[in-house]
């Protein structure tokens, strides 16, 4: 019997589920890098060129940063790339490890969450002062909704984690990446 078979169906939704907001991080931050170097280069022809400075550019690069920060929190998380201090996490065995795993992500996932919440608060205060970007004449709080979308969205790679832990016997940072280091030969070649 294969894998799938066997799966959990928990699991299988929460791999479906999983499997969609990759999508959706990939394409924001393939745009946003984009976006950035068409921009960045419009920028710098237009004042090198033509002697004449494109004024959107600056602005446009600042949605495209805040666009990228967030979809990269996520996928960060997704991965199980962001920074860790494990020496300690490192030297406790498989099931202290599981155990501590769970209560981080659980954590991280709680404080994620209550990091979009007072983000959707300011957008609201944003909103409410009517603020403009002046080159591009557009409110400022649409620039400022990508950010408890990637908390939001972090918060739930964390939570997804968290289950993924207690449905499997394996450690797991992320739900697709296995406690443990790879190859330092693989990592890094000079």
């Amino acid at each position: 019997m294969n894998d799938d078979k066997k799966k959990n169906p928990l699991l299988k939704t929460l791999d479906i589920f999983d499997n969609l907001l990759s999508k959706f991080e990939g394409v924001m931050l393939a745009l946003g890098v984009i976006a950035m170097a068409v921009t960045t280069i419009a920028a710098v022809v237009s004042r090198f060129i033509f002697n004449d400075a494109l004024t959107v550019t600056d602005e446009l690069n600042m949605i495209f940063i805040v666009v990228v920060t967030f979809a990269g929190l996520s996928y960060a998380a997704r991965n199980g790339r962001h920074i860790r201090m494990s020496a300690i996490y490192d030297a406790m065995p498989t099931k202290a490890r599981k155990i501590a795993m769970i209560c981080i992500s659980f954590i991280t996932s709680m404080f994620m969450f209550l990091l979009a919440k007072y983000s959707f608060g300011y957008i609201v205060e944003v909103y409410q002062s009517g603020r403009v970007l002046p080159a591009l004449g557009i409110p400022v709080f649409y620039v400022y909704l990508w950010v408890p979308i990637g908390f939001t969205v972090t918060g739930l790679q964390y939570f997804f984690t968290v289950i993924k832990n207690i449905l499997e016997p394996d450690v797991y940072l992320s739900t697709s990446t296995k406690d443990g280091y790879s190859d330092a030969k693989n990592d890094i070649e000079v």
